[in-house]
């Protein structure tokens, strides 16, 4: 048995990208519709999408940026977290969940994760809270909730504030409630790799007023309430500096995608689910870890599709694996390593790898298929038929 990595025919001909966004004709349009219009700064489109938006995941509030790194950011400064502040964090998520804080002014306290879910536990929340914590962030990795019906009474018991990282998870539902609409704030994503794509853009959803409206204010230089409207057909209109604000706000180029990506959210899952459904049939005999059950009651988003390798029965590491897949034309993820295996947050905070066995377990196994609305079932069956291809060349 050879692959492509020893000169065989690879499975494709053309390379299938990991990550390919789902864009249909109404986006462009609309795209092309601000262009016209010459307002392609922030303005009605933003506003049209974020009332979208905060119907969509049943919250008070909702404010659109220009990343969820931003309103992860914009949301700590909201809820007055700075410095002297410890943040607990899990270890297994994406850097900028952990740099907010940082450029908060706070210190992020990393936790292990649970190895099945890959999501921090109510467990290991409790087992890091000091007097200077402030914050959890409970992220929902691959679109997996976490348990947030007992997080979220948790952190109260502590004075905890709860702001979710739910880049991955804008469909995700807990128990019956939808994400955005839980705790104290939810960021969201709209990456060019995310469930709904505005190219770059985030949001941040709250129940709390004054924090959307600080948000809003800190996203726009610090500018009072509404200077986006200064030079609208309503007349100029002065504003004032409040704050030394940032540049993060969302412009309507990319709200002219969401409008028109938001409706097709729930026909995307479903075709993601149904793509899940065929990797767990088709894998289900191979050395691997599949993705966990989807716990009764909740709703999984399904962003990434992960499989844990079995390094024990393979004659290859994960890199090896897939390097082997990328030489079959299929296009492949890390998800993640694990922050404290990075030499920032290794040497600043004198981590350790023994210091979360899970995580760093995941971050040596962990894989990420194509999952997109976007794949045909031709796209399907090539990613099967070279994961498949490649077991069969590195399996002891």
């Amino acid at each position: 048995m050879t692959i492509a990595y020893d000169n065989a025919p690879p499975v494709r001909e053309h390379y299938l990208v990991f990550g390919s966004p789902m864009i249909e004709q109404a986006e462009i349009d609309e795209v092309v519709d601000s262009l016209r219009s010459g307002w392609i700064g922030t303005g009605p489109k933003v506003a049209r999408f974020e009332d979208m938006f905060r119907t969509y995941t049943r919250s008070d509030h909702a404010v659109a940026l220009h990343s969820c790194t931003a309103a992860l950011h914009l949301t700590m400064l909201a809820a007055g977290i700075g410095p002297g502040d410890e943040v607990i964090v899990p270890s297994m998520t994406f850097c900028a969940t952990a740099n907010a804080v940082i450029h908060a002014g706070a210190r992020p306290v990393f936790v292990d994760v649970d190895r099945e879910t890959m999501n921090m536990t109510p467990a290991s929340i409790e087992q890091a809270v000091t007097e200077r914590t402030k914050a959890v962030i409970p992220v929902h990795m691959a679109g997996r909730p976490c348990e947030m019906e007992r997080i979220v009474p948790l952190a109260r018991a502590h004075g905890l504030v709860v702001i979710e990282d739910a880049a991955h998870a804008i469909e995700a539902g807990c128990q019956g409630r939808k994400i955005g609409s839980i705790s104290d704030a939810t960021c969201f994503s709209f990456y060019v790799t995310k469930n709904l794509v505005t190219g770059e853009g985030g949001m941040v959803t709250t129940r709390h007023r004054d924090w959307a409206e600080k948000v809003q204010m800190l996203a726009l230089h610090g500018l009072s309430r509404g200077a986006w409207r200064r030079y609208s057909d309503e007349g100029f209109r002065h504003y004032q500096v409040l704050a030394p604000g940032y540049k993060a706000n969302m412009m309507d180029l990319q709200a002219a995608m969401g409008l028109h990506q938001l409706p097709r959210l729930e026909r995307y899952l479903q075709r993601r689910r149904q793509i899940w459904e065929r990797y767990n049939a088709a894998f289900a005999d191979l050395p691997v870890h599949l993705p966990a059950p989807v716990r009764a009651g909740d709703v999984h988003a399904r962003h990434l599709y992960t499989l844990l390798l079995d390094l024990d029965a393979l004659r290859c590491s994960r890199d090896q694996f897939m390097q082997a897949l990328h030489q079959e034309n299929i296009g492949t993820g890390i998800h993640f390593i694990g922050l404290h295996l990075h030499p920032y947050y290794r040497d600043t905070y004198g981590l350790d790898a023994s210091d979360f066995p899970h995580a760093t377990w995941i971050s040596e196994r962990t894989l990420s298929l194509p999952l997109s609305a976007r794949l045909a079932d031709r796209d399907v069956d090539d990613v099967i038929e070279a994961v498949h291809k490649v077991f069969r060349y590195y399996r002891r």
